[in-house]
């Protein structure tokens, strides 16, 4: 059995497709089940077992000799909350008490870490794990996947085999139930949808013109893939960059989500928010090397390629 945690979330729900889709069946879905909206994710896909998050361990010391492996994509990911116990409960104690069952039962283990550890990226967007511990997040969220990441470098006993994933800016389906905290693609089609035009943030740094800032998106499909890959390949344990490898403009995005819906561009610029002015990132960029280093040949989608799939074949279909 493969054991998918956030299995009903945005990457978990996606991950759990790819793998029936590569005819694997024998899944196992934790997460809490309460969110109607995002229990439609695994709508149709096959799952053998479904887990609450709170009861999850008890369940898999009792089963753990029957799993193979264990994707840890299950957190909380909005960058606004600042309850501080919170987060370390869910998103560092939580891993570091499945870190040590993994080891226990030699069970090999992907997790979920994030770009937001980066913070404005003042030592770059390097995965090189020396590097690591020096990295100043800019809020809660991403101190609590910063704070795994350096306590995981630290240990002498680690599982047989992991990952953590710096995933950047993800986008594609199942996002549907994030709200706020969904990719600028899937709140540029809505807002075209609603009023024909875009509203983007104005530039408050004088290296950038207006919508001119740049971001790392890059779709779940291919996020999927590389963890189906690490799930196969299982050496080269580390912390890898999970990104496109390529910034783009967010002017960018938002043409090829208007020639994807078949619109004319009307763009509008509105000022940041003050609040979060001085943390807003201007630039972010995964350098990709070292997952390529390692044998991860398959090519990312352009965001062109991907804004128009995203469109096309989830957004739109989802209004017929």
């Amino acid at each position: 059995m493969i054991v998918v945690t956030g299995a009903a979330g945005f990457i978990g729900s996606c991950l759990v497709r790819k793998l029936n889709q590569e005819n694997f069946k024998a899944i196992v879905a934790v997460d809490s089940f309460q969110d109607p909206v995002r229990s439609k994710n695994l709508e149709g896909l096959f799952i053998k077992e479904k887990v609450a998050i709170e009861s999850f361990f008890e369940w898999l010391d009792a089963n753990q000799e029957l799993v193979e492996f264990v994707f840890h994509i299950g957190a909380i990911t909005d960058t606004s909350e600042f309850d501080k116990e919170k987060l370390n409960r869910y998103n560092t104690q939580y891993t570091k008490d499945l870190w040590s069952r993994c080891i226990r039962y030699q069970i090999p283990l992907v997790y979920a870490s994030s770009a937001a550890t980066y913070g404005l990226g003042e030592l770059g967007y390097s995965d090189d794990e020396s590097l690591i511990p020096r990295l100043k997040p800019l809020n809660p969220y991403g101190q609590s996947k910063q704070d795994f990441d350096v306590w995981a470098l630290q240990q002498n006993e680690k599982p047989f085999f992991w990952a953590g994933l710096k995933f950047f800016n993800v986008y594609g389906p199942n996002e549907y139930h994030k709200g706020r905290m969904a990719s600028v693609i899937w709140h540029a089609y809505n807002q075209i949808l609603k009023t024909g035009k875009m509203k983007l943030f104005r530039s408050h740094n004088p290296d950038y013109r207006d919508g001119e800032q740049m971001r790392d998106f890059v779709y779940v499909l291919d996020v999927v893939d590389v963890c189906y890959w690490l799930m196969h390949h299982r050496k080269n344990s580390g912390i890898y960059n999970l990104g496109s490898g390529k910034a783009r403009t967010f002017l960018d995005l938002v043409r090829a989500v208007f020639k994807a819906m078949g619109k004319p561009e009307q763009i509008e610029f509105i000022d940041t928010p003050v609040d979060i002015r001085d943390k807003y990132q201007y630039f972010t960029e995964a350098s990709m090397d070292k997952l390529r280093s390692i044998g991860y040949t398959k090519p990312f989608h352009t965001l062109e390629e991907g804004a128009t799939d995203y469109v096309n074949n989830y957004l739109m279909k989802r209004e017929e």
